[in-house]
Order: C-alpha cells, then sequence, then structure tokens
C-alpha cells in the first residue's frame, strides 16, 4: 500500500462516519483548543519566547503530520500533547499568565495622545526624578498603560493633572500626604498618587531594598508596568520592569530609554499618535 492511499484510509478513518457522528464533540474541542493556543501564543509573544513559540508549533505540526500517516495513533494522543504544552508553558510563564489575566480584566483610561509634547513630558519626568535623587527625595513612579488592577487605583487618589516636574516633586514632597505611596503615570496624565502596591516577597531579595523597591517589583510582577524608584537613603534611581531591577543607578538616558519604551511601544504609540 502507497503513501496516498494510506493517508486516504487514515482520513476516512479519522473524517468519516465516526466523525459526523461525533460533529458536536468536535467543534467543542476545536473552540477550546482555539483559544488554549490563543492565550499561550499570546503569552509567549508577550515575553518575546519566539523560539519557544516556534518549537511548540514544530511539536503540533509533527503530531498532527504523524496522526494523519499513522493508521494506530489514536485520537487522545493529540490531546494529550496539546495538555502537555499548556503544563510546560503555564510552569515556566506562571507569573507572565498571571499578569496577561489581571491585564484582560481592567478597564482602558488612556487617552489617545499626540506626538507632539511627548518628548516635553519625559523631559519633566527626567528632570524630576533627577531633581528627587540629587535631594534624596524618595519616590515611586509607575508607568501604566492603564492595565492596573482597579485595587491599586483605589488605594491612592485620582489626581487626574498635566504631567509636570513641579507636580510629580510635589506629591513626593517629604511632608506631603500623598508621598509614601505611588505615582501612576498614564499617558500624559499624573493619573493618581499616594497608591499602595503589592510588595515582593521573597527571602532572597538584598536586605538593602526598602519598601519601595519591595513594591516596584511587586506590581511589576502582576502587571505589565515599569516602575522607576528613588531611593530616599541614597538617591539611587533604579528602574524595574517584569518583577525583576532592570537598571541600577540609571542616570539622565536610562529614564529617557525607559520612558520612550513606554510611550513608543508600551503605550503602542504609533497606532495612538
Amino acid at each position: 500500500m502507497n503513501i496516498w492511499e494510506t493517508l486516504g484510509r487514515n482520513i476516512k478513518r479519522n473524517f468519516g462516519t465516526e466523525f459526523a457522528d461525533n460533529l458536536l464533540s468536535y467543534i467543542l474541542q476545536f473552540v477550546l483548543f482555539s483559544v488554549l493556543y490563543y492565550m499561550v501564543f499570546k503569552v509567549i509573544k508577550n515575553n518575546k519566547a519566539d523560539k519557544f513559540m516556534a518549537i511548540i508549533v514544530f511539536f503540533i505540526l509533527f503530531t498532527g503530520i504523524v496522526f494523519v500517516f499513522t493508521p494506530v495513533l489514536e485520537p487522545e494522543i493529540f490531546f494529550v500533547v496539546v495538555a502537555l504544552i499548556a503544563i510546560i508553558v503555564f510552569t515556566m510563564f506562571h507569573t507572565e499568565i498571571k499578569r496577561s489575566l489581571l491585564d484582560s480584566g481592567v478597564k482602558s483610561r488612556v487617552v489617545s495622545v499626540t506626538a507632539s509634547g511627548i518628548e516635553l513630558v519625559m523631559d519633566e519626568i527626567v528632570r524630576a526624578v533627577q531633581n528627587m535623587s540629587k535631594n534624596d527625595i524618595g519616590a515611586l513612579i509607575v508607568l501604566s498603560n492603564d492595565n492596573l488592577p482597579e485595587g491599586i487605583i483605589e488605594s491612592g487618589t485620582v489626581i487626574n493633572a498635566q504631567i509636570s516636574s513641579q507636580m510629580i516633586e510635589a506629591v513626593f514632597y517629604p511632608k506631603a500626604p500623598l508621598h509614601d505611596g505611588a505615582l501612576v503615570i498614564e499617558g500624559t496624565k499624573l493619573y493618581a498618587a499616594g497608591c499602595f502596591l503589592p510588595l515582593a516577597q521573597s527571602e532572597f531579595l538584598p536586605k538593602e531594598m526598602g519598601s519601595r523597591h519591595r513594591a516596584a517589583l511587586g506590581v511589576t510582577t502582576v502587571a505589565s508596568v515599569t516602575a522607576i524608584v528613588v531611593s530616599e537613603e541614597t538617591g539611587i534611581i533604579s528602574i524595574v520592569k517584569n518583577g525583576a531591577v532592570k537598571k541600577k543607578y540609571a542616570d539622565a538616558t536610562d529614564i529617557k530609554e525607559a520612558l520612550s519604551d513606554y510611550y513608543w511601544s508600551d503605550l503602542t504609540a504609533e497606532n495612538k499618535l
């Protein structure tokens, strides 16, 4: 029996009378696995794990081909492979999956911004951060792309103010009522101040990390945001993203780069400006 006869027989076996008799079940399985594929690939894409995505696609296609050409392979084997892939992805990206689920459950507040003024806004933020660093004023700024859990926003005070270095410094002035919490920036607005963030809990964190750094690590673990931290003790500026300190001893160039990533990537500004 040649390969084409084998292929025809297997297609008839897999998609013949048995397929018609269980059409509803197959449709339901197709929908469920389509949703699963979408969520898996979304998490992988957001974390720029393209090579891992290619490996998953290869194994799915390979299993499908074997399923068609091998008469002894039961359909359940294909579903087992898919389930194993889902388990592997969850194990490797469980934090990112949690972050994605939280991101999908929030309401959008970021409004369209214009290209003119973005550079000015970034300069104002950089100036404020550097001024606070020079004066050893502690600060925690969260660059949100409208995806923070509502509980975080509700823990603070919505100010919805235009961004300026004077306004940012006023929020973190040591005697100001909101200086202990986080300042949330959304687009070109200082959206909320005095917000309380979830603290990272790990025995492996350096002892010199204070509550602001732990809050920055905590919030960037549960949401796809960037945090800028100014140490009250040393004035050192740190940039935190994806639950890790991406840059310690950050200077103006590093801050500007983080802000550029936020305005031109995180906010998908190329479509909104």
